[in-house]
């Protein structure tokens, strides 16, 4: 992100990260999107500014641009931008917390309830679970790897991509955005490749 562009929010505080614990966030979504990005759950500093990967340094953003998914670093307060490009962003479970593994796996079951309502209703093409540790406990499949998925989320294909956070230590920056760049060749296989920059 350009350093010269500053969220439209101030920093929250500490004790305002620490309040937000519990809250959601207001889905990124629209009808027909080419992917619907869904993660586990906001993280605090997300629910405390109300804006999806809004924490300084997430990778989301940078990947979804290396990937060729939009023109340009798109910034967390751009939701409409977002969608006109075709994308939207959503959660299995709406209730932040500190870290991913404070849900548990009765809410991510319930989640993929709540995610095939809005699929049904938004009808995406694809649905990209962010965090495949994620995606075998909601979805009860044990041993599915990153890729495409074998089963439709009603009318939608599903694909599975590391977890962006900073903490998935597997995959660095350069190496996730080559996992969301597997998912775009496939959603807009006649798009040029995504430069490098």
């Amino acid at each position: 992100m350009d350093a010269d562009v500053s969220p439209p929010w101030r920093p929250p505080t500490r004790q305002e990260v620490a309040a937000a614990a519990g809250r959601g966030l207001v889905d990124v979504i629209g009808p027909g999107l080419r992917v619907l990005f869904c993660g586990f759950n906001p993280g605090l500093y997300s629910a405390a500014v109300g804006e999806h990967f809004a924490r300084r340094g997430s990778r989301f953003w940078p990947a979804l641009h290396g990937a060729g998914f939009t023109d340009r670093e798109l910034r967390p307060w751009e939701r409409a931008e977002l969608l006109r490009q075709g994308l939207g962003i959503t959660s299995l479970s709406n209730r932040a917390t500190a870290r991913a593994d404070e849900l548990t796996a009765a809410e991510l079951v319930a989640g993929v309830t709540g995610l095939a309502v809005k699929v049904e209703r938004h009808r995406p093409r694809w649905v990209a679970v962010l965090g495949v540790t994620a995606y075998r406990i909601a979805f009860v499949r044990p041993t599915a790897a990153l890729g495409p998925q074998p089963e439709l989320l009603g009318p939608a294909r599903v694909w599975v991509l590391p977890n962006p956070s900073g903490l998935n230590a597997h995959f660095p920056l350069p190496a996730l955005t080559a996992e969301f760049a597997r998912l775009r060749r496939e959603v807009d296989p006649q798009a040029p490749a995504a430069s490098a920059s």
